[in-house]
């Protein structure tokens, strides 16, 4: 059954339309909702007949929805190690961009550090970075600790300490430089994801893949963690060898989020972090707008 695309319109904040929420603005609405697993391939849909059976590409979709694949792997690679998700978009991603400007990256920096400095020969070891007044957002709040390869060469890490004092407001951001694996320390944090929404909050982390746009906001007051931003290859579950088959992590206690989206026609500015820089460009709409997906690139 094909509807028409008003079916996904709404406007304002917290609005319906056909029975879907429009869900803007930065109020802690129901729990997120997740799928158990990693590595695997799932499918989801936040709409009944969003996800296409059986093909990945038709010519048209339901709800009048855009088939986009996003790639974390190139496309030749195995089998095994061929990772990619379909994204059914109420808007062409080309949408999502304009023309980027370059802006101040402030305290995050990126490997190789070509900056003067002077290392340090004896060991170090750093308190606790006490929350400020200032506002923070995620994009703001990031300090970097160290850094280690070259992103360019697709090689190595960056150790950031991140602390968060505001949520971003029509404000989003995605990583091209590599992924981030986030660590809360104090607090919690709810991401808004292409994929879905994430709650992470101390004794949890959260993977968020190099290009996934994300809109991060506070839940309970400022948050204080650490960001492990990974510019190789995806990370992967250990191999066990001789402790057995049943210790360490199982793919059971990773959740993927189950798919949720916005169709909000406000402007909102996209902040893209790339070759160490920042970059930001003005978007008329909410890039958070897959209304289902299938894959294992999430």
């Amino acid at each position: 059954m094909s509807t028409d695309r008003p079916v996904l319109h709404a406007k304002g904040e917290g609005s319906q339309s056909g029975g879907a929420t429009s869900r803007s603005g930065h109020s802690v609405q129901e729990p997120a909702a997740y799928m158990s697993g990693f590595g695997n391939t799932f499918e989801t849909e936040a709409l009944p007949g969003a996800l296409p059976i059986g093909r990945n590409s038709p010519q048209k979709v339901n709800y009048g929805l855009y088939a986009e694949q996003l790639s974390g792997s190139p496309f030749t690679a195995p089998q095994a190690t061929n990772q990619r998700s379909w994204l059914y978009r109420i808007r062409p991603g080309v949408r999502h961009t304009g023309r980027f400007t370059k802006i101040d990256h402030g305290l995050i920096r990126t490997a190789p550090e070509r900056e003067d400095s002077e290392l340090p020969l004896g060991q170090l070891r750093w308190n606790p970075i006490p929350v400020p007044k200032t506002k923070l957002n995620f994009v703001t709040g990031m300090h970097t600790i160290t850094v280690a390869g070259d992103a360019e060469s697709m090689s190595g890490m960056a150790a950031h300490v991140l602390i968060v004092t505001e949520s971003m407001q029509r404000e989003h951001f995605f990583n091209a430089d590599g992924e981030m694996l986030i660590v809360p320390q104090q607090g919690k944090l709810r991401l808004r994801t292409e994929f879905g929404v994430i709650d992470i909050e101390p004794g949890e982390i959260a993977i968020i893949p190099r290009g996934v746009i994300l809109r991060a906001e506070l839940i309970d007051g400022p948050m204080r963690g650490y960001i492990c931003e990974n510019y190789g290859g995806a990370f992967t579950l250990p191999d066990r060898g001789p402790i057995g088959a049943n210790c360490l992590a199982n793919p059971r206690d990773f959740l993927t989020p189950l798919a949720s989206y916005e169709d909000v026609e406000e402007p909102c500015t996209l902040f893209v972090k790339w070759g160490g820089e920042l970059f930001k460009t003005e978007v008329p709409h909410s890039p958070i707008d897959v209304v289902a997906w299938h894959g294992n690139y999430y």
